[in-house]
């Protein structure tokens, strides 16, 4: 059940499709107390309006009935399924060494030693409960689109009992398993935006997706083709501003209706921002949603590093500003952002600042989430968080387009989190044909598959060492990851800290007492900063500000050859220099790969004014030795090109460059190179 939109009383009205304010009474609440969510019915596309529950899938729950007799589905014989376990080598739980959840409150210690363990999916497992059963006969065998039931039945349980314990409105959230979190997003487009064709449609009708003013690149791939309208918000080492020029407020209450529709979908990665490294604190957050919900906006949050917050940057941050005389950001009470009204269950959990959802009384936050980045990427798995109303929405789409994820990593990853399967009874005509998963013939990596030459699926044992991770484990891994990535941050920023200034020292003559000439005793340091960041307090990267206006050649005219001959044609400005700072840094002996900013511009307007000033540097997927050899190497390169003064220099790296994509596909052809920018990756 949800609650309609009703339409704010007086001369400032908005229309029913636009506010989500003002009941007389307060919102109509639910049996457990809690508002009902609203219906957003109104901000579907006509598409999504029109989709209708599968008719096939209805049938579904009929095949659960003890005894039956299947011969409506068409479903094939699960005996001709060429697999008939799958196994792995995983790691345990406590394979990596946590962090600290506040700062100072222990200290580190070596990762332990842990040694790999054994997971089994049987052919047939022994579970008569639906919700736990993990087996081949039943994940490579079609199902339900919101996913495999015991995976889904887990993740639902996290979710809700851990993760949001806090949602506040009546029933809380539900979920629906997908290809990971691009798909999530691909689906959301789906639900909510018509397609606008630039010529064809009336320019009044054209939607919009408000992010912040840089945004991971994906995101505009996915909305840009269809016509949507990006719009971004400005944003601060906060993340996106609520209010003043350029916030959420301002770009909303004063949107020109001739450009397009006052956008009603807002995409945003507020828990370790890509690429900024921002975490939204709760107070922030709070006045954001209070926007939202006064106009209408969906809130898409994507968060893929929501469990990589480092309390060590925080630190680093005040003790950085503190020396430099800057006051520190203060946008919360201390220790605001780690309250919360309900506990998770854990610590760790308890930690971490909550998602949008755990403010969520209109039921307007569409939350994505994903394995990529606390398993790996390959999974192609994750889930959205929703309103159940919106959910049932979701699964609709998923029935006509993907179904639900891979059964193979679905059942692998629902054994390594749930833990072993009970065996099945043996029957007579199949003891002798039971193929055992013997632990000494598998090997490490995802899966190892075995082929059967029985008629019949057969039920597996259990190898001695199998075993799941369970709840408790998988929060634990969490901790260890959160703990591997916070010191590799700490490591580079270390080092970058180091190298973010030239020093210099000249000695200048006395005004009087001396003939000219003659050396006086005044000493003059200069410091030119060469670039300036915050440690990121969040997420997999380092979001740097490169000074260019101080570098020796910066503005000085550059020549082009056109037809043989030297013509003046520009002076050496930020794009300019950014690229040739980029290439440079590519060419030994550096050799290190960076992200430029211009990739995570929301606009070509943002690229242009203010793009070309960042780097991106991701200190996550290169190897342990390169955390600290790779920014070495780019604080030397950085600082070899600040004392290049010869225009020509610069000349000769820009005017060899194509664009980004191919100077990126030669860099990575050569041997040596370390990779800051996280190409490939996200």
């Amino acid at each position: 059940m949800s609650r309609l939109i009703p339409i704010i009383p007086g001369p400032t009205s908005l229309t029913m499709s636009e506010s989500s304010i003002a009941y007389r009474n307060g919102p109509p609440l639910g049996d457990d107390g809690k508002p009902l969510p609203l219906d957003f019915t109104h901000h579907l596309s006509e598409v999504t309006k029109r989709r209708q529950t599968s008719q096939i899938k209805k049938y579904y729950r009929f095949f659960q009935i003890p005894g039956i007799k299947n011969l409506a589905g068409g479903l094939p014989n699960t005996k001709f399924f060429p697999f008939e376990t799958l196994e792995a080598q995983t790691a345990k739980p406590e394979r990596w060494q946590p962090t600290p959840n506040h700062p100072g409150t222990d200290k580190d210690k070596k990762d332990p030693v842990a040694e790999p363990a054994h997971i089994t999916v049987p052919t047939v497992s022994g579970e008569a409960n639906p919700m736990k059963k993990v087996d081949v006969a039943t994940a490579l065998q079609y199902g339900q689109a919101n996913g495999y039931p015991p995976l889904l039945d887990w993740v639902r349980k996290f979710t809700r009992d851990h993760l949001h314990p806090d949602a506040p409105y009546s029933g809380g959230p539900d979920v629906i398993l997908t290809c990971g979190s691009t798909d999530g997003f691909a689906k959301t487009l789906e639900m909510f935006v018509n397609p606008w064709i630039d010529g064809l449609n009336d320019p009044r009708e054209r939607p919009g997706l408000l992010c912040e003013t840089f945004v991971y690149g994906n995101i505009l791939s996915q909305a840009e083709p269809k016509g949507v309208q990006v719009v971004p918000i400005k944003a601060d080492e906060n993340g996106m501003l609520a209010t003043g020029e350029g916030g959420l407020e301002d770009v909303l209450a004063n949107w020109d209706l001739s450009k397009g529709k006052r956008p009603h979908l807002m995409y945003t990665v507020t828990l370790g921002h890509n690429p900024t490294g921002f975490v939204i604190p709760v107070s922030r957050r709070k006045e954001i949603y209070a926007i939202c919900s006064r106009y209408d906006v969906i809130i898409v949050e994507d968060e893929p590093y929501w469990y990589l917050q480092f309390p060590s940057a925080t630190a680093a941050n005040k003790a950085k500003a503190k020396a430099s005389g800057i006051k520190a950001s203060q946008p919360q009470q201390e220790g605001e952002i780690f309250k919360r009204t309900v506990s998770t269950g854990y610590p760790f959990l308890d930690s971490l600042t909550p998602s949008y959802i755990s403010i969520d009384t209109d039921g307007r936050v569409i939350r994505l989430d994903t394995f990529s980045k606390t398993i790996a990427p390959g999974c192609r798995l994750g889930w959205i968080t929703a309103q159940p109303e919106l959910i049932d929405r979701f699964t609709r789409i998923a029935e006509t387009s993907t179904q639900q994820p891979s059964g193979f990593v679905q059942s692998l990853v629902a054994e390594l989190v749930m833990g072993p399967q009970p065996e099945a009874p043996s029957s007579s005509s199949s003891s002798s044909t039971t193929a055992t998963a013997s632990s000494s013939s598998s090997s490490s990596g995802w899966s190892f598959f075995r082929s059967s030459s029985s008629s019949q699926p057969q039920p597996a044992k259990q190898t001695p060492s199998g075993e799941g991770w369970q709840m408790t484990g998988w929060v634990r891994w969490l901790e260890g990851l959160r703990g591997m990535y916070e010191r590799r941050m700490n490591r580079m920023c270390t080092i970058l800290d180091s190298g973010s200034s030239l020093i210099s020292s000249s000695t200048r003559l006395r005004a009087t007492g001396y003939s000219a000439g003659t050396p006086g005793d005044w000493e003059v340091i200069t410091t030119t900063p060469l670039y300036t960041y915050s440690w990121p307090e969040g997420g997999m990267f380092i979001w740097l500000r490169i000074h260019f206006d101080t570098h020796p050649l910066w503005q000085q005219p550059l020549f082009f050859p056109r037809n043989g001959e030297g013509e003046k044609t520009k002076v050496i400005d930020g794009p300019t220099m950014s690229l040739a700072l980029m290439l440079f840094l590519t060419l030994k002996p550096h050799l290190v790969l960076v992200s430029p900013g211009s990739m995570f511009s929301a606009t070509s307007q943002i690229r242009e004014e203010i793009g070309w000033q960042y780097f991106r540097l991701c200190f996550a997927a290169v190897s342990e030795e390169d955390v600290d050899s790779g920014a070495q190497r780019f604080v030397d390169g950085v600082r070899a090109f600040w004392k290049i003064t010869d225009a020509r220099v610069i000349e000769q790296l820009v005017e060899q460059k194509t664009d980004t994509e191919e100077v990126v596909a030669r860099v990575m052809g050569q041997e040596g190179v370390n990779n800051l920018g996280g190409w490939l990756g996200c």
